[in-house]
Parts: C-alpha cells; structure tokens; sequence
C-alpha cells in the first residue's frame, strides 16, 4: 500500500526537489503539492496541486479528506535571515502551521508527519564543535525560537497522544534547482549563481565562518528516509541532528577556482553575520546513523562538481 502524501509548502527549496522524488518512489497521483499560490513551475505542472494557506486549518482538514492523505510534510516556514524582518508572522506560519498538522494526526485523520528542524534551534551556548544531539539550547533568531519550540511539541504529542512525528535538524542545505530563500547559509547557494555568471562574489559572512551544510540530494534522502524507516527505529521524536560536511566561504572559494579560475570572492559581512556566529561548526549526527542508518554521499569536493555542472 502506498502513502498517500500531501506536502504543504512544495514550492520551496526543499519542496520542489522532495516532491519530485516522491512522485518517482509513490507514483505522481499519490503525492499532492500544495503551496499558497499556484506558480508556472515543474512542481505545479507535473502532477496534482492544490493551493493552501498553511495557516488555514479548514483549508488542510479539506484536502487531507478530499485526497485520502496518510502522510503530511510540512515544508512551509519563513527562513532565518527573512523571519528576523518579520518576527510576528514568522512565528505564526512556523508555529501555527505545525498545530494544524499536529491536531489532524492527534484526531487520526493522518498517520505519520514530517517536521523539518534546523541547526537554528542551538544558540551562543552550544558547543560549537561536534554539536551533540541533546545540548544546551538558547537559540538567538526567531527562527531557532520557533524550531526549538516546535521540537517540543513534537515531542508532547508524540508522548501524550502517540502522534508519529518525525523530524531532522537541517544543516544549511544547497542545492543547484531552485535559487536562495532567504536563509543566512544561502550564501553557499548564492556563490555558485555568481560565479558562474559574474566571475566573482560578495560574501555576507566573514571568511573563516564555518557553518554546517549538505548537498540538497542528501538531505532529500534523509527526509525519505526518516519517513520509510519502521516507527520502532525513530527512536528521538523531538529532531535528529544531520550532518554532512562543514566548509569556511574560504574552503568553499577555493573548491571552487579549481573549476572557475578566474573567480574571486570578496567579505562585507552585514546582519546574516551575528546569526551564523550563532550557530555550531560542526553536528554529531550519531544517532540518526545509528537508529535508522543515516549515511550521507556528498563532500564539499563532489557537491562543488555537481553544482557546476549543473549550473553550467
């Protein structure tokens, strides 16, 4: 039997290559995108979309009826560097989204939810190197405040109302299909566009900031993967750290003059900077190897590769 999957928020960065690969693994029919309006793109045209406003909990009661759903991934969130302009509603749509989503599985209209976190939840305490899965957190970017407390509702209903919820923390994610959304680790998405079309870049982080990140294919197969696994191997229903490779813009700079020559980067960190300063250096994702074998398959070497190719 396949799922049935709805995915609220398709038309993000993560949405669109996602449902792509659901469409391949469930059948195109079995996987609804839905984002709050309806663009001419890949995800729109190949297959069924519906337009919802994430915050409309009628509106998602409605479609997980309409279309049979067993399985919801809520993709729809305002990023670090665009919720910090607007704390209000960033909070909102990250929070209120996730009730939604939270009390259909609680009512038994869906089974299984995925959640995505981010390594936004840890803050200036956190160790910084080799981040461990249970730390302190103060997280200091609307962001972080609302993936740390969405965590813990995860964790509640899954405690109290034996909701299957799963989740990741994401490291910053590129990827060479849809262009940045607004997060402070854009800038290693941003500095391919540039140098492939411009030669060079300005970077909005100093040059040894060092910041977790993975290749979008990985952590597309982490997302599939989180979900597949049998419920009695998620053993952690607040989020897993994920982790793949973490590079300084300097590192990733010369990866890429060994393809582009010519490139040169330049450093005028602005606001973006006090928020990566924030974040750890590097994740310890032991648990997600062990619990469901989490394995991932890009370095900064083979990602850079593909990434220009791609581009080109």
């Amino acid at each position: 039997m396949n799922p049935k999957i709805l995915i609220i928020g398709a038309c993000g960065q993560i949405g669109t290559e996602l449902t792509q690969k659901l469409r391949k693994l469930y059948g195109t029919e079995n996987v609804i995108a839905s984002d709050i309006r309806k663009l001419n793109t890949d995800v729109v045209n190949s297959g069924p979309f519906e337009v919802v406003n994430a915050l409309d909990f009628n509106q998602i009661e409605h479609l997980v009826e309409v279309h049979k759903i067993t399985d919801v991934y809520l993709m729809a969130a305002l990023l670090s560097a665009t919720a910090e302009k607007n704390p209000a509603f960033a909070w909102d749509l990250n929070m209120n989204s996730l009730f939604h989503v939270l009390n259909l599985a609680k009512a038994k209209k869906i089974q299984k939810i995925f959640w995505p976190s981010s390594i936004a939840v840890f803050g200036p305490t956190t160790p910084k190197e080799n981040t461990p899965q249970y730390t302190v957190m103060e997280p200091s970017t609307v962001y972080g405040i609302s993936k740390q407390a969405g965590e813990r509702w995860c964790e509640y209903y899954h405690n109290i109302y034996g909701v299957d919820v799963r989740s990741i923390r994401y490291p910053g994610l590129i990827s060479w299909s849809t262009p940045p959304g607004g997060g402070t680790t854009d800038y290693a998405v941003d500095i391919f566009y540039k140098a492939i079309a411009d030669k060079k870049y300005e970077c909005f982080l100093s040059s040894e900031t060092k910041m977790p990140m993975m290749y979008m294919d990985d952590a597309i197969d982490a997302t599939i993967k989180i979900m597949q696994a049998p419920e009695d191997q998620i053993k952690i229903h607040s989020s897993y750290n994920l982790a793949a490779m973490s590079f300084t813009p300097t590192e990733i700079a010369a990866e890429i003059k060994k393809h582009i020559p010519e490139f040169e980067i330049t450093y005028n960190p602005d606001f973006r900077q006090k928020i990566a300063d924030s974040w750890p250096a590097s994740i310890d994702d032991s648990s997600a190897r062990e619990d469901w074998n989490w394995n991932h398959k890009f370095d900064l070497e083979s990602m850079t590769k593909d990434m220009i190719e791609h581009l080109s």
